[in-house]
Formats: structure tokens, C-alpha cells, sequence
């Protein structure tokens, strides 16, 4: 018979009594714990739990700083703010990305081909940011989406300010642009600083300086409904809403005069070049034009792939700033500095006359360099060979001078290195030298320097090349007799807030010395004597002021041995490129400048009547006589000659095969060495 196992009640009710106490004290604890956590958040943490709960229904909105006013010298503005209409999209607040951009794709708000850069824009930025989609709404555009806003939440139109340029391309390429924030723009900038912000500097002095032209984002706090809508009220809460009041970005003032630079663009229209000029005494350029241009307002208001399709395409590039980054020999341009190096070497005697026949060559050598134009200039000394631009005379000084003396001179002018320009994307241009061709080569044979290569340097051919700027550069650095600035476009910054205008100092760059105050005197005549009897003698006829210039003629392909450069029977983009360089008033020069036409011709004829224009604008008043200087500079030249004599022009020898290895002459017992000091 089995075992019966006898219930204990007793031990089960004390079991039960164990569990039902202790479930109790748990239950009493946490009960404590949950009063003491409620009191702490209730009581101790009253107000900042209350501060949390206000952001789910204040939302906070920036305000987009007031972008700052771009003036000329005058106060004339060049680029100001305009308000607009622009579509802007929270991205957290979208509950379908793709679908919603593709419906407004379908209202004609935004095109199709824009979809993944606006994407990847989108990702980029915090969800809760604002991020504009379409710039620059018209009332159509406004109306269309009005209508149809129930479909898109989290897109909302706004009012903004959008930069506006009232003289369209004028100064473009000083200038620079705006265009929408992009991904990569987000990778350089703290996107909190520009959270709000459609615009953002891309060339010129709206890159350069962005950052005192975007001024500081304010913010407001908004009352929001459930549906993120603003109201004004939620029942009987009345919020307490902040604002923070945007500071506007500096002004900038420039040291460019649009009615010098609006002369310069005319006179270059229909063609394409550059003019820079520039003020020896302080490096202020005061005309920067590179022709032709572009309407800055396409990139402002959001340019379509077609529009820039067209400007990418455009055979004259109109987006290719030909006065910071146009790289072109310099023709006869160089000849000054030429002399002065032999001068400052004294392998030459200025006041010896050398018998020019039209043609040289170099010992041993049966290869002829040529005259421009086939011209002859039968006996001329140094001052005869600046003004009527005798290539003959610069073979024979380039050789007995060398590669390596010529180099070194010119190197301090700003040759083959940027000027320092304070805005961006200048190229240095080339300064050939035996070095260098050492090491620009691949192969050996291409390596040695020939003797030919460096009668080519002579008058501005071969490798060397150089931009408008750097030339417009050189001839400031000839007409302060050596004192060297860098070049600015940017003279003050004015506080929009006190009106307070700080001016920035021009800045000294390092001082060419070594040159004699004769030898500087000789080669200025010969410049004065090209616009008085020389190359350039027909705009320096009837001038209201004396002119020291050169004119210059830039071979784009070599000609051969045995023929003969026409114009008229060269396709037009392979004719050669006109220069001229100038300084006015001679005796004490208020304006230097650089002119080029690419593919215009006989610089004396193409280019110096533009440089004319350009100084006319600058320096004569409403009568037509010349403006008094605010303080005379400058140290006074010699009276130029009356004798009227016939313009030449360079030629083009091809390149020589012969290697130079002849040691450069050494200089006679006066030499006074080229040398280089800061200021």
C-alpha cells in the first residue's frame, strides 16, 4: 500500500506570508523611489524639464545675416542685397525625401536634372536645418506652390535676402560671385554659422573675403502646432519666445574705379583680353578687366545646367579670368627690364650706337634672327632701341648678358611668382632658366640650354610667359623706380553696425636695389621716347600728360627660317597677341597698367589705344586737363625727344639646336650687383 503525504497547511500559509511581505517591502520601495524621482523632477528640476517640454512646441528658426555691400573707390556700389522668395525644406520633417522632391519637380519648382546634387545637399546638412531648394521664386512660382502646400509638409517658402549685382558683368572677374552652398562648400565652412544661409562667395572678393562679408546669424524662437505649423497661441499658453538679432556682414570697399574699369571693359569689348592697372605708389588696382565676362546674377539666383553649358562651351570662355591666369609671352614688354639688366651689369654702353640691318646671328651660327615686320633701324644706342623697340639691338644684349644674368634680374619684378593679389586663383607665369630646364624636361637632349633660347628671351619669346597682372606689376615696379607693393583690390571694411570704416595698409613687398638712379632715368626716357617718337608715338600725340610706355607683339607660332608672317592669311586665333605697357604722368606716375588683346596684332596699334582710353579716364578731369595728384611721387624724367622715327616689331625666330655652353661675360669693375632687401 502506498505512501499518503499529509498537506501542512501552516507551512504554506508561512511560505505564503514570506513572499507576501517581502512583495510588499518591493512594493513600498519602489513606491519611495518613485515619489522621491517624481518629487525630483516635479520640484528640484521643475524648470529645466519645463525649458525641454517648451522645445517640442518653440521651435527655433535662424536669421540669416544681411550679406555686406561690395563699393568701388567712389562708393558706387557694385554688388548689394535684393529680397526674394525661396523655397526651403527641413528634412526632418519630410516624411518622403524622393517622393516630395519628384512632386515638385512635377509643379516645374525645381528640374529633374537637379534632383541628386540636391540630395546629396540635403544628407549633408542637420535634419532639423533648414536647406533652400529653389532660389529666387517668381510670383508664379509662388502661387503654384501655394495652392498645392497640403501635399508638401516640411516646405515652406521664405523671405530672404539674395545678392544682386546692378552692373551685371561689369568687373565680374574682380569680383567673383555667389552661388548655393554645395557639398563640398559644407566640407570647408561650420555649417551652425551658415545654418539659414542660401549664398556663399565662390571667385574673386566674394571668396576672399566671405567671411567679413557674411556678418553673424541671429535666431527666433516660433510656436509650433503638432503639424510643426507656427501659430500664435496653444490655448491658454503664452510663450515666452527669444529672438537674436542677425549682425550684418562688413562692407567691403575696393580700390577699383568703375569708371576707369567701365572704360577698359568698352574698349576691350568685341575682343578678348585684359587690362589691369594699377597705382605704383600703393599697389591699389584700380582697373582689373579680363574681357569677355559673364552676368554674375545666373549663379546668384541658381544657374541652370544649360545656362552654364553654354559659358563652359563658349570657344572665348568667358569664364576664364585671362588677367590672373591667362599665361602669354610677353613680346617686346620685356625690353626695359632687358636694359636694365645690362645696364645694372655694364655689358653695355648707352650712349654706343650699334648698326641694326634687320637681321643677327650668332657667331658660328648661320641661322638669322629676324626684324619684326622685315624693318630696319639702320644706327641706334639704348634709349633708340627702347622707343623704336629694335629686336636686333635686344639679340645682341640678350646673349652677351646670358640666361642665367637675365633670370636672376627679373626675377625680382615679379617674374615667374604671383604677385600676392588678395584674392585667389592667380598663376605664376614662367621664368625660364637653366634649372629649370634641367628639370622641366624629360629627356636629356632637351635638357641643355641653347644659345638661340636666350636671344629669344631678349625680346620677350620662348618659354617665358607671364599674365596681365604680373606685367602690369613689372611696369608699376619700373615706374616707382624699385619700391615693390602687392597688389590689392580690397582697401577698407566698413562696420555696417557704427558705420566705423578700417582701412587696410597697403602692403610693401620686397625692394629692388642695385639699380642706378641713372640707369633707371635712361630706360624711362626710352619708354617716354616710344610714345613720342617711336612705336607708340600716335596715341602719345596730343596728350594731356607725358607717357612712358612699350609696346610689345606676341608670336602664338613659330614661323619658319625661310617664311614670311601675314596676318591677313593666318586663321584669326593664331594671329599674334598686341601688348602695351604704360605709366602716366611720366615725371610722376599715378597709374600703371598692363593691356592685352589676345590675337590683335601690332601692339601699337591694337592694344596702346586701349591703354590710352584707360589713362584718359583716370587721370583727366570733365575739361579734359589733367586731375591735380592729392602728393606728387615719383622721381622726374628727362624731357623726351621730338624726332619722329618708324615703328618695328619683333620677329620670331624658330628654336635653336645648338647647346650654350659659353660662360656668361663677367661684368666690368663697376658692376654693382642686382640685389634683393626687404622694405
Amino acid at each position: 500500500m502506498p505512501a499518503v503525504r499529509i498537506k501542512d497547511h501552516w507551512r504554506e500559509q508561512h511560505l505564503f506570508d514570506q513572499r507576501a511581505l517581502f512583495a510588499g517591502a518591493l512594493i513600498a520601495l519602489l513606491t519611495v523611489v518613485l515619489l522621491a524621482r517624481l518629487f525630483v523632477l516635479q520640484v528640484l528640476r521643475h524648470d529645466y524639464y519645463a525649458e525641454l517640454s517648451q522645445g517640442n512646441r518653440v521651435r527655433t528658426e535662424p536669421i540669416p545675416a544681411v550679406r555686406g555691400l561690395i563699393l568701388d573707390r567712389n562708393a558706387e556700389v557694385i554688388a548689394d542685397n535684393q529680397p526674394a522668395y525661396q523655397l526651403e525644406l527641413v528634412p526632418e520633417e519630410v516624411p518622403d525625401l524622393k517622393g516630395t522632391l519628384k512632386g515638385l519637380v512635377a509643379l516645374a519648382l525645381i528640374r529633374s536634372e537637379d534632383l541628386d546634387e540636391l540630395l546629396r545637399t540635403i544628407r549633408s546638412r542637420r535634419s532639423f536645418d533648414s536647406v533652400p531648394i529653389r532660389l529666387r521664386m517668381s510670383d508664379e512660382d509662388v502661387a503654384r506652390f501655394a495652392v498645392r502646400r497640403f501635399e508638401f509638409p516640411g516646405l515652406d517658402i521664405k523671405t530672404r535676402q539674395t545678392r544682386s549685382y546692378p552692373h551685371r558683368d561689369l568687373a565680374v572677374h574682380a569680383l567673383g560671385y555667389v552661388g548655393a552652398i554645395s557639398e563640398q562648400d559644407l566640407e570647408r565652412i561650420d555649417p551652425a554659422a551658415y545654418s539659414g544661409t542660401t549664398l556663399i562667395g565662390k571667385l574673386g572678393v566674394e571668396s576672399a573675403f566671405e567671411k567679413p562679408l557674411h556678418g553673424t546669424n541671429g535666431l527666433r524662437e516660433i510656436l509650433v502646432n503638432a503639424q510643426g505649423r507656427s501659430v500664435a497661441r496653444q490655448g491658454a499658453f503664452i510663450p515666452s519666445l527669444r529672438t537674436k538679432a542677425p549682425t550684418a556682414g562688413d562692407d567691403v570697399l575696393l580700390s577699383l574705379d568703375l569708371k576707369v574699369q567701365r572704360v577698359a571693359e568698352e574698349a576691350l569689348r568685341g575682343h578678348r583680353g585684359a587690362v589691369v592697372a594699377l597705382d605704383p605708389n600703393n599697389g591699389d588696382v584700380i582697373a582689373l578687366a579680363s574681357m569677355p565676362g559673364f552676368d554674375p546674377n545666373l549663379f546668384g539666383r541658381g544657374i541652370t545646367t544649360a545656362e552654364f553649358g553654354v559659358l563652359q562651351n563658349d570657344i572665348d570662355r568667358p569664364l576664364f579670368n585671362r588677367a590672373l591666369r591667362g599665361a602669354y609671352p610677353p613680346g617686346s614688354t620685356v625690353k626695359p627690364v632687358i636694359a636694365l639688366a645690362g645696364l645694372t651689369y655694364h655689358v653695355v654702353d648707352p650712349q654706343q650706337r650699334r648698326f641694326c640691318a634687320g637681321v643677327f646671328h650668332l657667331p658660328g651660327s648661320a641661322h638669322l634672327f629676324r626684324e619684326g615686320k622685315g624693318g630696319k633701324h639702320g644706327s641706334v644706342d639704348l634709349e633708340d632701341a627702347i622707343a623704336r623697340s629694335c629686336d636686333v639691338y635686344f639679340y645682341g644684349l640678350a646673349d652677351v648678358l646670358g640666361v642665367d644674368r637675365i633670370a636672376a634680374f627679373m626675377a625680382p619684378f615679379g617674374f615667374g611668382k604671383p604677385t600676392g593679389i588678395d584674392i585667389g586663383g592667380e598663376k605664376p607665369g614662367l621664368l625660364p632658366s637653366r634649372q629649370w630646364k634641367a628639370k622641366a624636361f624629360a629627356r636629356a637632349a632637351d635638357r641643355a640650354w641653347f644659345p638661340g633660347e636666350t636671344v629669344n628671351f631678349g625680346i620677350g619669346q620662348g618659354y617665358l610667359s607671364v599674365t596681365p597682372l604680373q606685367l602690369a606689376h613689372y611696369v608699376s615696379v619700373i615706374a616707382s623706380r624699385g619700391k615693390v607693393w602687392k597688389p590689392r583690390l580690397v582697401s577698407g571694411l566698413r562696420d555696417t553696425l557704427t558705420g566705423r570704416l578700417q582701412r587696410i595698409p597697403p602692403v610693401p613687398d620686397r625692394e629692388v636695389t642695385g639699380v642706378d638712379p641713372e640707369d633707371w632715368r635712361r630706360v624711362v626716357k626710352g619708354m617716354i621716347g616710344a610714345t613720342t617718337r617711336g612705336t607708340a608715338a600716335a596715341i602719345g600725340a596730343h596728350a594731356a600728360y607725358s607717357i612712358a610706355g612699350k609696346t610689345g607683339t606676341a608670336q602664338v607660332f613659330s614661323v619658319g627660317q625661310n617664311e614670311k608672317y601675314n596676318a591677313k592669311d593666318v586663321e584669326e586665333r593664331l594671329r599674334d597677341h598686341s601688348w602695351f605697357i604704360a605709366f602716366a604722368p611720366a615725371e610722376a606716375p599715378r597709374i600703371a597698367l598692363a593691356v592685352l588683346e589676345e590675337n590683335g596684332g601690332w601692339g601699337a596699334s591694337a592694344a596702346a589705344p586701349i591703354a590710352r582710353k584707360v589713362m584718359d579716364a583716370y587721370l583727366l578731369g570733365p575739361d579734359g586737363k589733367l586731375k591735380p595728384a592729392p602728393i606728387p611721387t615719383g622721381a622726374p624724367a628727362a624731357p623726351p625727344s621730338k624726332k619722329q622715327l618708324e615703328p618695328t616689331s619683333p620677329s620670331r625666330p624658330p628654336e635653336q639646336k645648338q647647346a650654350d655652353t659659353r660662360t656668361p661675360p663677367a661684368p666690368r669693375a663697376r658692376t654693382t650687383a642686382l640685389s634683393v632687401s626687404a622694405p
